[in-house]
């Protein structure tokens, strides 16, 4: 009882002779292909060539509205007024709006020097800027290095203020409602919203805020993503056409 026969294991039909078990693996290999293997292999070939379909019929959509945008659609400074933002020697930086640059943060380890950086290095008047760091990080090392960062941009001279909250009711849009509420953005008149991993060129609001002055009608200027890697980028050109024209910014995707 103590030895097994390796007849208990194989039936009849496939027992012989251990030279023979090459012979024997492809016996049970014929029998279980064309049950099992072949009906796999023709569904996953059903399912790329659908898939192949979607990708091919969303191409050529975008590429017919790529060819009625470009037709028809007017760029935007075409179609509103737009005039740049100009130095006034007489008035001097009080011809420039107060503008609120908000950004929110959650564990932003890898990009908040980024976006902090960028922020700071827009160009518009000093005194005339408010950065608000909004840091709903609950890593206390990460919270360090966030404050310490807008620290570093303080002492340069740019008004920067890091801000947190005791809870993280709504998310980033709860920061964002939370920071409209501090006395110090009161007269701003303007607020620009950057995401933790946006990189606006530094005319982005030079280019922004004059379709917000000169348009009243106007309450959202909605910038355009770019994307740093290839294949998102080939996804974000779909995103970008399929959402209309936008000024040129920068994300680090």
């Amino acid at each position: 009882m103590a030895e097994v026969s390796a007849k208990t294991f194989i039936p009849e039909s496939f027992q012989g002779t251990t030279t023979d078990i090459a012979g024997q693996i492809g016996l049970i290999w014929e029998l279980i292909k064309a049950p099992l293997i072949v009906p796999l292999l023709r569904l996953a070939v059903y399912v790329c060539l659908t898939m192949s379909l979607m990708l091919f019929f969303e191409r050529l959509y975008m590429g017919v509205v790529i060819i009625l945008v470009k037709l028809f659609w007017k760029k935007p400074d075409k179609r509103y007024k737009w005039e740049p933002m100009r130095d006034d020697l007489e008035s001097g930086n009080e011809a420039f709006p107060l503008v609120l640059v908000q950004i929110p943060m959650f564990n932003e380890r890898e990009v908040y020097k980024i976006s902090i950086g960028a922020a700071c290095n827009l160009s518009w008047p000093s005194d005339r800027l408010v950065i608000q760091v909004l840091d709903d990080s609950t890593d206390p090392v990460i919270k360090d290095m966030v404050e310490k960062e807008c620290l570093r941009w303080a002492s340069k001279g740019i008004n920067i203020i890091y801000q947190i909250r005791e809870t993280r009711g709504g998310y980033k849009a709860g920061a964002l409602k939370e920071g409209l509420k501090r006395d110090y953005v009161k007269n701003c008149e303007f607020v620009a919203i950057l995401d933790a991993d946006f990189r606006p060129e530094p005319d982005f609001l030079r280019r922004a805020i004059p379709f917000l002055v000169h348009n009243p009608e106007i309450a959202l200027v909605q910038a355009r993503w770019r994307f740093d890697r290839t294949l998102v980028r080939v996804q974000g050109n779909s995103f970008d056409h399929g959402r209309g024209r936008r000024l040129p910014s920068h994300r680090d995707t």
